[in-house]
């Protein structure tokens, strides 16, 4: 039994100030493999004081010596990448073969870097000198499905801004936290800069989102909590960046590489045993092609070896809980009640796997808008496959959800398939596949959140902009707005 007793705050291991502790569940064996320290409000509130007190000179820190923190934490980060693989594995279910959930944290650490080197932190309109500065301490709430990747991704743009930070991981992913806590401890991070905070919605999340020395928050999560992060934070009118749900589409267009799209649609929503976000879980295509894809899903779906994730042969792991486990298996229940057609996968667990949360690739077809497969985020690997008459009948079906955070588009004809990327009111959108940048933004329209993370536009979530009038001589030596 891994032990993990602390919290991290001010530059120290410290105990909860009421001693608490939670089992972290094994989703592939179902029993207990670590013990991780809980916090509650009063260590919250140690953690923003710390933070507050850390902001006043790490706010003022020159754009160097951030450059060299993140370059330090890089080192340090890139030394821990397999044990961050073997614990994530343990803790979520994510395979040790799926490198990307390690090795992205450290590319968008280089990013954010990157971009410090020539931001525009200070610029002109007119003779007014527009300034853009830390907008104070952020608490940053992490979820589990890409553990290490979504709290690097807040952090590194916070610490690149000034910001000083307190952090709350979820508690499925508590011990890969405490893992990133080390990293930025032995990379030298200053005292009270950076605080975690292991402990429950309901106390530490709801502390930092309501407290007054809060000045940002940025969460990650289902958009029933971010409802309530947002409405905690409300009363002091803080800064919300929220990224919160979806229930993408994939457009396949009639002149559509029909396998390509099919195979490609498979992997993408079945990536992380479907616990993505931005996962396409509902594929429109043509109604007279459907029967046509059917194989090419079918056999796509069936060439995932499920098993123990610590296994470098494993492709698809178990979900992350008893209760995911559930919640799947009721959606699946849903579209075999309502008429759709199961065409691979289903209820059954995988053959020889009679323990662990593991759900066989699941494919729907004759799936209609207004069935709960189609309109709920599964938040596992689900495809839902609808059929559609006609370009704007696609873009009806696709745009009728209450999220939008990412959209995708396979087709040969690029006008055509341009004007529908253009349509699809999604924050992200993917033509034939095509891989996403490091330097764009990140988020949703809609329920799927507020704000962009990522690049350019996750750096200036940030920063406060402040206009600064009667210096016209040293504003004409200043470099022009984003120049």
């Amino acid at each position: 039994m891994r032990q993990y007793p602390h919290l991290y705050i001010d530059g120290q291991w410290t105990e909860p100030i009421e001693p608490r502790e939670v089992e972290l569940i094994d989703p592939t064996r179902e029993e207990a493999f670590a013990r991780v320290a809980l916090g509650s409000a009063p260590d919250a509130e140690r953690a923003v004081a710390a933070a507050r007190r850390a902001f006043d000179s790490f706010s003022t820190t020159s754009v160097d010596e951030r450059i060299a923190l993140i370059d330090r934490v890089i080192d340090v980060y890139e030394s821990h990448i397999d044990e961050f693989s073997e614990l994530i594995a343990r803790e979520v279910g994510i395979p040790v073969a799926n490198r990307a959930q390690v090795t992205g944290p450290a590319q968008h650490m280089r990013v954010a870097r990157d971009l410090l080197r020539d931001y525009p932190f200070e610029s002109r309109i007119g003779g007014a000198i527009v300034r853009r500065e830390p907008i104070g301490v952020c608490a940053l709430i992490s979820p589990w499905n890409w553990p290490v990747q979504t709290g690097v991704i807040k952090l590194i743009y916070a610490l690149a801004a000034g910001c000083t930070v307190v952090a709350k991981p979820s508690i499925n992913s508590a011990a890969s936290g405490a893992l990133l806590a080390q990293v930025l401890h032995e990379a030298g991070v200053p005292a009270g800069v950076f605080n975690l905070v292991n402990g429950r919605g309901r106390d530490v999340g709801d502390t930092f989102s309501r407290h007054p020395d809060v000045d940002m928050v940025s969460f990650t999560g289902s958009t029933g909590a971010g409802r309530q992060v947002g409405a905690a934070a409300a009363d002091t009118v803080k800064r919300l960046c929220l990224e919160l749900g979806g229930k993408s589409a994939n457009i396949v267009l009639p002149d559509a590489d029909l396998e390509h799209a099919a195979r490609w649609n498979i992997q993408r929503c079945f990536f992380n045993a479907g616990q993505s976000c931005h996962a396409p879980s509902r594929m429109l295509v043509h109604e007279s092609q459907v029967e046509q894809v059917v194989p090419f899903l079918v056999d796509e779906a069936r060439r995932f070896r499920l098993g123990d994730p610590l296994e470098s042969s494993t492709t698809m792991g178990p979900v992350v809980s008893a209760g995911q486990f559930k919640s799947i298996r009721g959606h699946i229940q849903s579209g075999l009640d309502e008429g759709a057609r199961l065409i691979t996968g289903g209820l059954e667990r995988p053959d020889g796997l009679d323990r662990g949360y593991f759900v066989q690739p699941t494919v729907f077809t004759g799936v209609t808008p207004d069935m709960m497969i189609a309109r709920e985020e599964v938040f596992g690997p689900v495809l839902a496959v609808l059929p559609y008459g006609t370009e704007a009948e696609a873009l009806s079906i696709a745009n009728d959800s209450v999220y939008g955070l990412g959209g995708f588009v396979f087709g040969g004809d690029r006008t055509r398939a341009r004007r529908v990327a253009n349509g699809l009111r999604a924050g992200r959108i993917s033509y034939n596949g095509a891989a996403t940048d490091s330097y764009t933004p990140m988020g949703g329209y809609k329920q799927s959140g507020i704000g962009r993370s990522m690049g350019r536009f996750g750096l200036e979530e940030y920063l406060e902009v402040k206009s600064v009038y009667g210096f016209e001589d040293e504003a004409q030596e200043l470099p022009p707005l984003f120049g």
